[in-house]
C-alpha cells in the first residue's frame, strides 16, 4: 500500500470514529452494503464499506462497536 493510500485509509478511520450508525449507513461516500454471501465469525451479518478509492473493508456491528474483519485492496475480493 502506497503512503498516499495509507493516509486515505487513516482519514476514513478517523471519520468513522466520529460518525453515529445512521450517518454511517446513509453515507454515500462509504457505500455501506450488506454482504449476503458471507457471515461473520459468530454468524453476524457482514457489511462492506469503502475505506478509500481502491480499498474496501468487511465489518459487522457489535452493539455500539464497528468491528473490522478485513481490508481489501481489491474491491471485489471483499465479497468472496
Amino acid at each position: 500500500m502506497a503512503k498516499q493510500e495509507a493516509w486515505a485509509v487513516l482519514k476514513t478511520l478517523r471519520l468513522l470514529q466520529a460518525m453515529n450508525w445512521e450517518q454511517l449507513q446513509n453515507s454515500k461516500g462509504l457505500r455501506w452494503e450488506l454482504i449476503q454471501s458471507r457471515q461473520g465469525p459468530g454468524g453476524e451479518r457482514l457489511y462492506s464499506l469503502r475505506i478509500s478509492r481502491s480499498c474496501r473493508a468487511v465489518a459487522w456491528r457489535d452493539g455500539s462497536w464497528l468491528r473490522l474483519l478485513s481490508l481489501h485492496p481489491d474491491h471485489d475480493s471483499a465479497y468472496r
